[in-house]
């Protein structure tokens, strides 16, 4: 965790003609009555300064670092020249995880690089967790661009400033339960949340409440997908092997042609984790290699929309076993569920409203099913398939039909070949031979 704080907090600042070249870029009109130029934080796309805005309030104000965009640009063009080289050296569905991790990367790393959108992002987070009971830094849009922005300074410590939270007599177990709820709030009921929460984007203050910074990362989690997850969850409680794949299955994470014998042994390791309440930081890990090792040879794949949500997981769970030896996050993710589920599954909130709508819909659901009667009855029924399923119909097509172009490639040329010159007829006779075996035995 120290190297990690060093990592987020201890980058080189900008020079002095880098910093005052964007200043005065984002500031023709100062708005400060004092501004320090040293930062009280510098990262890899900008650096954050305090200051006063003559009206009196203390800001904190994050630059943009000289030709970013241009640099980052320049990054995603060499991971992709890269990707494209050793693309042919991986699996399918290896490399069908590296493309949604490096399209994924590129998509967010852009955004982040734009402080317009983070201001977008800041603005609308704020409106929809306003009664989160969490708080978030006040912007002062009239002052940003898309090189600067200028919020309120929030006072707190780091969520890993262990010897100061104690000084204040924070509980650490209710500010873990406090961050596990909001996490669940955002990724699972609202399908709406913050990306990044390192330590560094995460504060306490004196009273006990969190305060959450940088809103440069922020995802929606389709609502197919928040479902699934939640399945996945509920599975894993309940040790239902069927739901749990069923689950997985939807969410893109398990190929549809996986084989049942590995599939079980990666479940009982999944569960395994789940359900264990003793596992400490060390044999979390050990489960975590052995769940990759179960996986290696059976078609799993990271879909885009999986990325935040497990690189998210990971540090919560790094942030809760900081305080409590032998965290599980899961164990506490399951009754705030369990009291928001209807809301999570996109239900009105009072059971009677649930049971209004669904008789409501009953006329829409008989004249569904009698659109479907007829079409199946004309010959025009048409079934959607999703897209792992395609995917998977696709590349058994490729794979069935691969062998037998090579095989009757194999045919014509020995026959070109004795057409061209007798003498080769011997050769041609053993090509043809292979191309005969590879079609019958393909």
């Amino acid at each position: 965790m120290e190297e990690l704080k060093e990592l987020h907090d201890q980058l080189p600042s900008m020079s002095k003609d880098e910093y005052e070249k964007v200043f005065n870029k984002a500031f023709k009109n100062n708005p400060f009555s004092s501004f320090e130029n040293t930062p009280i934080a510098s990262a890899s796309i900008g650096q954050v300064h305090i200051a006063y805005l003559k009206s009196g309030e203390k800001v904190a104000v994050k630059l943009l670092r000289v030709g970013i965009k241009k640099r980052v640009k320049a990054d995603i063009k060499i991971i992709n020249f890269f990707n494209t080289i050793f693309k042919p050296l991986f699996s399918h569905y290896t490399k069908n995880s590296i493309e949604a991790v490096v399209s994924e990367f590129s998509s967010m790393i852009l955004q982040e690089v734009s402080l317009t959108h983070e201001l977008g992002n800041l603005q609308k987070f704020s409106q929809t967790y306003k009664d989160s009971g969490v708080k978030f830094p006040k912007a002062f849009s009239e002052f940003c661009s898309d090189d600067a922005l200028v919020m309120s300074y929030e006072e707190g410590f780091r969520f890993d400033d262990k010897e100061n939270l104690l000084k204040e007599n924070i509980d650490f177990n209710e500010i873990i339960s406090k961050l596990v709820d909001f996490y669940t709030t955002q990724m699972l009921i609202n399908g709406y949340f913050h990306a990044d929460p390192h330590p560094g984007n995460l504060l306490v203050n004196k009273q006990g409440e969190l305060i959450l910074l940088d809103f440069g990362m922020v995802k929606s989690i389709p609502n197919n997908i928040r479902v699934a997850i939640i399945e996945l969850i509920k599975a894993a409680n309940e040790r239902d092997y069927e739901l749990y794949i069923s689950a997985s299955k939807r969410l893109g994470t398990i190929a549809h042609e996986a084989p049942v014998h590995e599939l079980a042994l990666f479940t009982d390791k999944m569960f395994d984790i789940f359900s264990n309440e003793n596992l400490s930081s060390e044999s979390m890990q050990k489960l975590a290699f052995e769940v990759l090792e179960s996986t290696r040879n059976f078609p799993f794949k990271l879909p885009s929309d999986a990325i935040y949500i497990l690189r998210v997981s990971a540090i919560i769970e790094g942030l809760g076993t900081t305080y409590i030896e032998n965290f599980n996050g899961i164990k506490d993710i399951l009754p705030i569920l369990q009291k928001n589920i209807p809301k999570a599954l996109g239900a009105s909130d009072s059971v009677v409203e649930t049971i209004i709508d669904e008789i409501k819909s009953i006329p829409f659901t008989l004249k569904d099913l009698k659109s479907v009667i007829k079409q199946a009855s004309i010959g025009e029924l048409k079934i959607e398939v999703s897209n792992s399923q395609l995917e998977y119909i696709s590349k058994e097509i490729k794979d069935f039909i691969k062998p037998i172009i090579l095989s009757f490639a194999l045919i014509f040329t020995s026959i070109f070949m004795v057409l061209y010159d007798k003498d080769l007829k011997d050769y041609a006779l053993v090509i043809f031979a292979i191309g005969v075996i590879k079609l019958v035995y393909k």
